[in-house]
């Protein structure tokens, strides 16, 4: 009897133990699933537009800007996504004379559009 329930609590903790990771599998698969997304809001031409402006070192980038600074390093230049979602909201509260168009206060994109941009970029 007393191995059985060594055997159960053992089979538990194991069960629970990949459930765990199981979710952070998911967890994973959907942060890798926002960036892809971001991705495609960033680089059409008709939505995120930022090639026009920017560089960006990502696979598809082709034709980059150079009005605006590369997009690289993001995390040492922003230290959290809530910043970096500042930016892209509205680029004129921090700097007014800014020639990124405000992308959330001008309605650009939506909110998801934005951040699902912001999954992307911090990514870089």
């Amino acid at each position: 009897m007393r191995m059985h329930k060594t055997l159960v609590s053992a089979i538990s903790a194991v069960a629970i133990v990949m459930g765990s990771l199981g979710t952070v599998q998911l967890a994973h698969a959907a942060g890798a699933n926002a960036i892809e997304e971001g991705k495609k809001v960033a680089f059409n031409r008709k939505k995120g537009n930022c090639l026009a402006c920017h560089a960006i070192d990502a696979p598809g980038a082709s034709l980059p800007g150079n009005i605006g600074p590369p997009l690289s390093n993001i995390k040492d230049r922003f230290s959290s996504k809530d910043k970096l979602r500042a930016q892209i909201w509205d680029a004129t509260a921090n700097n007014p004379n800014s020639i990124m168009p405000p992308f959330g206060k001008h309605k650009i994109l939506s909110d998801k559009e934005l951040d699902l941009v912001v999954e992307f970029i911090y990514s870089l």
